[in-house]
């Protein structure tokens, strides 16, 4: 990818704001479009004054006025999108408008500017509970909850407009990812904001089930990495896992955080796998890319960045409960 006039929605968020650094020092100019309903301003306080930077907030789902930003733009990074598990099942419209909707409406943008090259950010989540691990893209979808099924549906589309509208799309299907900046706000989500902010405050961490289960944890500058080989790519109409492809437990988690004040164990959760990983070998062949961050060197920056997590929500065990109640009246089977 020479250097270009990009865009990043939700580039004020987690992994958007890594992306945007990356892009801004490979030469690339930046647009980012974000409404901060999840990103924050201070995520992009690195890059602020950089020449080649620009911001706009904007609402994907504001279809008239999001046109207009996307002249002469030649690579779109679409990261804008609604997260977490309970406030997908308590309001699935709102994720469907965000998730289906709002990529459909930059989508439309993107055809009628003629992009390029279109990097879609698709979530693991797809697959549910698999069948095979570690998981291939073969493998079938079955969303467990409404966050999953929008993120799905959002892929679909991009896929689509590849199919009938030429689009240059690649889709990425991003495992766990970690690492400085994740969000510290809103629901009770990610156990890494969960057991940082535990940490901080001198909290037992509260643990599902016995801590054995596994996730494909993967580091946000590799995840990045994976974006960037994808737009620099000539491949289009594929979808790629990116995941560490070497899944750790919770327990492992809590040894390498450390810490004395103990665990409080919480039930299992309905829906969620007790192994997770997806199968790289596709974006290792096709596009040459391979996680290089290991999730003990990923964990040490963590935590090298640990009073990011300062103000974020100390969760308890009963505080927990309260908030996953939706999660199992719907799911429980």
């Amino acid at each position: 990818m020479n250097h270009k006039r990009t865009m990043v929605t939700g580039g004020a968020g987690f992994i958007g704001s890594h992306l945007v650094e990356r892009l801004l020092t490979d030469g690339h100019e930046v647009l980012v479009v974000d409404n901060f309903s999840t990103g924050r301003i201070d995520n992009l306080k690195e890059v602020a004054g950089h020449k080649n930077f620009h911001f706009v907030r904007q609402d994907i789902l504001d279809v008239l006025a999001l046109g207009r930003y996307f002249d002469g733009v030649d690579c779109v990074f679409h990261l804008a999108g609604l997260a977490d598990i309970v406030p997908s099942i308590e309001n699935p419209t709102q994720y469907l408008a965000c998730n289906v909707m709002g990529t459909a409406a930059v989508l439309e943008a993107s055809r009628q500017a003629r992009v390029q090259r279109f990097i879609y950010t698709a979530s693991d989540s797809s697959y549910g509970i698999p069948t095979q691990v570690p998981t291939p893209e073969s493998e079938s979808i079955k969303p467990q909850y409404p966050y999953a099924l929008s993120k799905y549906l959002g892929e679909v589309l991009a896929l689509h407009y590849h199919q009938v509208y030429a689009l240059p799309v690649v889709s990425l299907r991003l495992a766990n990812v970690f690492g400085p900046r994740s969000r510290t706000t809103g629901a009770y989500g990610g156990v890494f904001g969960v057991f940082l902010a535990q940490k901080l405050h001198g909290k037992p961490y509260t643990v599902v089930g016995d801590g054995t289960q596994t996730r494909d944890y993967t580091y946000v500058t590799d995840v990045v990495d994976a974006f960037v080989r994808a737009a620099e790519s000539d491949i289009s109409g594929e979808v790629f896992n990116v995941g560490s492809g070497a899944p750790q437990s919770v327990n492992r988690l809590i040894e390498l955080l450390g810490g004395t004040h103990g665990v409080a164990h919480l039930p299992k959760r309905p829906g969620e796998p007790d192994f997770k990983q997806i199968d790289t070998a596709k974006i290792q062949r096709m596009l040459g890319w391979k996680p290089r961050v290991s999730f003990e060197k990923g964990v040490e920056h963590v935590l090298q960045n640990l009073e990011l997590w300062r103000d974020a929500p100390v969760w308890t065990p009963e505080g927990i409960a309260k908030a996953t109640k939706t999660w199992f009246d719907y799911l429980s089977k």
